[in-house]
């Protein structure tokens, strides 16, 4: 299969295999990608699994029609992509291998002896010219084994990605990319989460037309899916709105209490409710699903005073995989002694950042009329956000909300009369509560400022800390003159007609304009509250935990310059100009501190 006029997919897919690792089960089979590059040098990139030996060597052959490869690229040694360097060098013994360290290490492992004396070891930032087409190789170390490389081909712009971008599933199958993927990437990088994050990064300055996986279809044209899914998944980010409960019952009444709750967050508006019979279903999916989802119900019964065998693989599954910010709620039933919850919370103590729910549900047998108020009370909480959402059951005059507000992070969000509009600010405070009063500064050369003044209303959203950094740059790095900061995303509206954030807030307030203090650069707006709504009881975003927790930390290593304070920027130079502006966030120079 032709990828480019010089690039050749020479794989193959494998419909025989049951257990993928030993341990996933793959029912739509697995594929082997193998690559080969033709220029004035020739380069295979890896091999396939032992089983595919002559079925590659003749998809090689066909390929090379004839010609010599001078290069085999070893990016992973995995069995199921290493196994036949040996096989390939008796049919093309002149070939130089090329690898890393550590690789070179693992061939002698595996093979038992120095697999050839034509060798080239290569590590960050290597070379490798071939003619027009050059390789640049990247270390990817933990991804998701030490010796991991990928590369880079310049002149096609194509990333050859290891095991990254990889999925079950062989390439004659039709299925979509994302499930697969997501249980791909869980189940086995899962745990490797910042070590992805370095990769992505490294990635982001090289302009990408095409990836290639060890495993699962090239990916090309707009990747921007693909990174993106990769940047949650690998910061540990929820990628879908809902609620996933995973129990184990033994005579049907842990069942009973799972299947109430459901239909309490159903009726609450949860937008996405998936429950799991961890007796009957396969882990690999059910894990990855806990990842996919915001909160986690774990429902399990007591068990010779410990938990149900399948709760307890199914936490270790998790916890072993860094399991991290994500809202737990726990549900246990025990006849005589229940145990459930506390052996539960015991084995998540190994997880950060969970927020376990303030009620729990204690089952003695039988579900009780008890229970099913404790299930409410336990669905009412679990809601709260979707609650705050919906029109009809909002509560619109929580004036809690105001306690919210702090030295914080809030983006105020207005309409122009043609598109809604959002900008972050971080001076927003209550001055007076009777009537109530809030004061909100904005920046005059801010396109905001110029709208609000207009129209007299604006929303503040105060973000919670689960807010990533991709929301200052939507809401801060650029002008609602020039673009729709609210293009792709979710719309959600307050009464007077204007946007709130449906997700990364704890509350928001609706404002209308009462007067306004010309304060030199800034304006004050001095406004009345129409509006006020508590979505979550997630602490807010104050500038301290932006700063420490969210702003992405300069590469210092080796660089002189200074940095900005706001965005992260970096100006390299001795010096940095009175007069410079921040070609991201737009702050002055007084906003830059020295590179350290």
């Amino acid at each position: 299969m032709s990828l480019t006029n010089q690039i050749r997919y020479i794989g193959v897919n494998d419909h025989k295999i049951d257990l993928f690792e030993g341990h996933y089960h793959v029912p739509k089979g697995m594929s082997y990608n193998s690559y080969v590059i033709l220029d004035d040098k020739i380069a295979v990139m890896d091999t396939v699994d032992k089983n595919f030996t002559h079925e590659w060597l003749d998809n090689l052959a066909s390929a090379l029609s004839g010609r010599t490869p001078d290069y085999l690229v070893i990016q992973h040694m995995e069995p199921d992509h290493s196994a036949n360097i040996l096989s390939f060098l008796q049919a093309y013994p002149n070939t130089t291998v090329v690898s890393s360290n550590k690789a070179f290490a693992m061939m002698t492992n595996f093979f038992g002896k120095e697999v050839t004396e034509n060798k080239l070891e290569v590590g960050e930032g290597s070379t490798l010219s071939l003619g027009t087409h050059e390789l640049h190789f990247i270390t990817a170390p933990m991804v998701h084994w030490p010796e991991v490389l990928m590369t880079y081909e310049s002149s096609e712009k194509t990333l050859f990605s290891a095991d990254g971008f990889g999925k079950f599933g062989a390439l004659d199958v039709e299925e979509d990319w994302v499930d697969e993927a997501r249980r791909y990437y869980i189940g086995i990088v899962g745990k490797y989460g910042a070590q992805v994050q370095s990769v992505l990064k490294k990635a982001s300055s090289l302009e990408i037309d095409t990836i290639c996986p060890l495993h699962g279809p090239i990916l090309s044209g707009d990747l921007t899916k693909y990174l993106s899914l990769y940047d949650t998944w690998s910061s540990y980010r929820v990628e879908t709105d809902g609620v996933l409960i995973a129990y184990t019952s033994v005579y049907g009444n842990t069942k009973k209490a799972v299947e109430l709750l459901a239909e309490k967050l159903k009726s609450n508006g949860c937008p996405k409710v998936v429950i799991r019979d961890l007796a009957r279903s396969d882990m690999a999916p059910v894990v990855s699903e806990a990842f996919q989802y915001g909160i986690l119900v774990l429902a399990t019964t007591t068990y010779n005073a410990e938990i149900f065998p399948y709760m307890r693989e199914f936490i270790q599954s998790l916890t072993e995989r860094n399991y991290q910010n994500r809202t737990v709620a726990l549900i246990e039933n025990g006849s005589w002694a229940p145990m459930a919850v506390k052996v539960m919370k015991s084995l998540l103590e190994k997880s950060k950042n969970l927020t376990f729910a303030e009620n729990s549900v204690r089952i003695l047998s039988g579900v009780s009329d008890e229970n099913k108020k404790q299930l409410q009370t336990l669905a009412d909480e679990l809601c709260q956000e979707y609650l705050a959402r919906k029109e009809d059951t909002a509560n619109k005059n929580d004036l809690t909300a105001l306690f919210n507000i702090g030295y914080g992070l809030y983006v105020v969000t207005s309409n122009d009369g043609s598109k809604d509009n959002g900008l972050i600010v971080n001076t927003v405070s209550q001055v007076t509560n009777t009537p109530n009063r809030i004061a909100v500064c904005i920046n005059k050369t801010n396109y905001s400022h110029h709208v609000i003044k207009q129209t007299g209303i604006m929303n503040v959203n105060c973000l919670s800390v689960d807010a990533p950094f991709d929301v200052f740059k939507r809401f801060g790095f650029q002008t609602g003159r020039a673009v729709d900061k609210f293009e792709g995303m979710e719309k959600l509206y307050a009464d007077n007609g204007l946007v709130f954030l449906p997700q990364y807030i704890n509350s928001f307030f609706s404002l209308k304009v009462e007067d306004y203090v010309d304060l030199d650069t800034h304006g004050m707006f001095i406004c009345s509250v129409t509006e006020a709504r508590v979505v979550s009881s997630k602490e807010t975003m104050t500038y301290t935990y932006y700063q420490n927790n969210v702003k992405p930390k300069p590469e210092a290593a080796g660089r002189k310059g200074f940095v900005c304070k706001i965005c992260g920027f970096v100006y390299e130079g001795d010096t940095l100009p009175d007069d410079y502006i921040c070609p991201l966030c737009k702050h002055p120079a007084s906003d830059f501190e020295p590179l350290k």
